[in-house]
């Protein structure tokens, strides 16, 4: 299996290099692109599932944005 790259948008990503899975950027673990449901636009990170996800937004909540 080989790893895609993504560019994630507000509800709906766009494959740059094909491939089965991407990695979760909080826990390591892999997702399966046909099981990938959350991700940041923002940030640019994929998110195995709904409490990683609230968890890394809470995380970032009170952070100074990062330069684009």
């Amino acid at each position: 299996m080989q790893q895609a790259e993504l560019r994630y948008d507000s509800g709906a990503y766009q494959v740059l290099k094909p491939g089965h899975y991407v990695v979760c950027a909080v826990s390591g673990r892999q997702i399966m692109l046909e099981d990938l449901r959350y991700w940041s636009a923002e940030l640019q990170e994929a998110y195995a599932d709904a409490v990683i996800a609230t968890r890394r937004h809470e995380e970032r909540q009170g952070q100074p944005e990062e330069p684009t």
